[in-house]
């Protein structure tokens, strides 16, 4: 982006900033610190820090450590007997030598109470709910092993930089306790106003990952860092995870989008989180809302990948560079200024886009105009066995299209979609069956067109004929019924019309899989002579509205869909519209049926 959105230009006037680095920032995937990222933090910090900007801190990362540490002394600790007792394990072989003479002495030790094996506890990846359960299983001193190496860490990288970090360690009763939170509100303006940098974590050793209910202050570092962005007036929130940023569905799946804006009302899908800490997506969207909410002096969050080593700089450097870009999600506090701007700017945003849907849209209707044409020239015989190709391709290729259909009814579940429309949504073999039944007999009806329907002599020698003929090209709007794309296709082939497709958002994924099987088939069933242009699908977001407006390319729109739908498309559009505005349902009762 070469210039700079307003609402992203006004977070670089914040002067008190709280950065949060989760644990899939801090470390990698086996646990270890990434010197990288955390070098890269740090010197972004730095830079904060020289221009007068206050920067508070709230890390991940230590209990990880922590386990790594407490590992390899535990071992280093272990008897013979208790080595040989534990089993086969990561560095111990069952058949090493080692474990042989271990084994061998193990009678000497044989009325001792074995122990439960250190490394079943250190590795485990359970984390009950109850705080009884929780001490069986997540051992609290790796917290406080780890923070001493953590904070040895930081306290090496910062110094290269000439600049002091304390640490603070906290636990929910340091926000419930009044004097707690009076003595915590002053440590923490006196280290800023020295110049000294803040670096928080909930102290495990003591709270013992007590989190997880919902009468918790905070449940993970995510909430905490909102609690604290929140009580000691920072104007700038910054998580650091490892995605960009919010996308409207799991960022792995094919065609998710990054949200530059979040707003309250919305909803997206949640992928899974990462292998390491306690948060996820969910947990950053819920500590960004929070760290908002009216009445907060933190006006905004963004959510951006630490993976990133100019994150931090994207959003608080004195001057935008379009090198670096904008990245992440942004969260405003509700109908503050900054929401306002944010949400103008996406409306625009949005209105640019589709004006761009309308020229993709233009330029698929007279492709398919021109394969139209062509089709038009071939024999009965001919469309018949793209027909026939059609059929045959929606069965064998099941497997992909139920899959693809099956993406779609997750989505619908999540999003808490209406179970009428989700049924409609659904495609299964028994569909797929009757639709490719139903293809092939629309190949074996007589050839529709140049049939003569009427004719007349209106004078010697001159005669009036009414000829079937193709309509040309045609726009047809429907709405979660990927089973109508198949039907409608194999009607358009069997007549020599184009077609222009744009299908409902729910079954996005449903309609791409079906347009796809179709065009190979087409190809294939006219031997190349037809290519898959002659079915446009418009998969683009965009207001049908600007669609309305090809009244140059498209010769007829076909909404189907609801009352609302086919009225809107007939007030809006210089195209003849072939729609219904009210479903007719007769029901008959014979005289002969009994009340009951």
């Amino acid at each position: 982006m070469s210039t700079e959105l307003e609402s992203r230009k006004a977070l670089r006037n914040a002067r008190r900033v709280l950065i949060k680095a989760g644990t899939s920032v801090v470390a990698n995937e086996d646990g270890r610190p990434s010197l990288t990222r955390l070098g890269a933090i740090c010197e972004q910090v730095a830079d904060l820090h020289r221009r007068g900007i206050e920067v508070i801190m709230v890390s991940s990362g230590a209990t990880g450590m922590g386990k790594r540490l407490m590992r390899k002394h535990g071992r280093m600790n272990m008897t013979m007997a208790e080595v040989a007792s534990i089993g086969p394990t990561e560095d111990i072989g069952q058949d090493s030598d080692f474990a042989k003479r271990a084994r061998s002495m193990s009678g000497e030790f044989g009325k001792l109470v074995k122990r439960t094996s250190f490394n079943r506890v250190v590795n485990s990846e359970e984390r009950p709910h109850t705080y009884h359960d929780s001490k069986k299983t997540y051992d609290s001193a790796c917290a406080a092993a780890g923070q001493f190496e953590m904070m040895n860490l930081y306290s090496s990288l910062f110094s290269q930089m000439e600049i002091s970090a304390a640490q603070v360690l906290l636990t929910e009763d340091d926000f419930r306790n009044k004097e707690h939170l009076n003595n915590l509100h002053y440590s923490i303006e006196r280290l800023l106003s020295v110049g000294i940098i803040p670096i928080i974590n909930e102290n495990d050793a003591v709270s013992a990952n007590r989190g997880y209910t919902a009468g918790d202050l905070f449940s993970d570092n995510d909430s905490m860092a909102a609690l604290c962005a929140r009580s000691f007036a920072c104007d700038l929130l910054i998580l650091l995870t490892d995605v960009d940023g919010v996308f409207d569905r799991p960022p792995c799946e094919e065609g998710a989008k990054l949200l530059p804006f979040y707003s309250q009302t919305q909803s997206v899908g949640i992928g899974a989180k990462s292998l390491h800490g306690r948060g996820g997506m969910d947990s950053k969207i819920s500590a960004a809302q929070s760290a908002v909410k009216p009445g907060s002096q933190c006006r905004a969050c963004i959510v951006l990948s630490g993976a990133d080593l100019n994150a931090i700089r994207s959003v608080t450097s004195r001057e935008y560079d379009a090198n670096i870009g904008q990245k992440g999600t942004l969260f405003a506090t509700p109908e503050s200024e900054l929401e306002k701007q944010a949400i103008k700017e996406i409306e625009e945003s949005q209105a640019a886009s589709s004006v761009s849907v309308s020229d993709v849209a233009h330029q698929m209707a007279t492709a398919s105009r021109d394969q139209a044409r062509k089709l038009q020239t071939l024999s009965h015989s001919e469309r018949k066995a793209i027909l026939y190709a059609v059929a045959d391709a929606l069965e064998a290729e099941k497997e992909s299209l139920l899959a693809a259909n099956k993406i779609d009814l997750d989505n619908a579940e999540r999003d808490g979609t209406d179970i009428q429309l989700v049924r409609r949504l659904k495609l299964t073999d028994a569909k797929l069956a009757t639709l490719s039944t139903g293809i092939r007999q629309i190949a074996d009806q007589p050839d529709p067109l140049g049939v003569v329907k009427a004719k007349r002599e209106l004078a010697d020698g001159l005669i009036l004929s009414r000829i079937t003929v193709p309509i040309g090209v045609l726009m047809i709007i429907f709405e979660s019924r990927p089973d109508s794309m198949p039907q409608i296709s194999a009607l358009a082939l069997a007549s020599g019309n184009g077609l222009l497709l744009k299908g409902g958002k729910e079954a996005a994924h449903s309609n791409e899989a079906i347009h796809k099987v179709i065009g190979d088939a087409i190809e294939k069933g006219s031997g190349g002579k037809i290519t898959r242009d002659i079915i446009a699908l418009v998969t683009s977001r965009g207001q049908v509205a600007d669609m309305l407006k090809l009244d140059d390319v498209v010769d007829l729109v076909i909404p189907r869909g609801s009352n609302a739908l086919v009225s809107y498309i007939k007030a809006n559009t210089r195209i003849p519209v072939l729609g219904h505005a009210d479903g007719v349902c007769h029901v008959y009762v014979d005289k002969s049926a009994k009340d009951s």
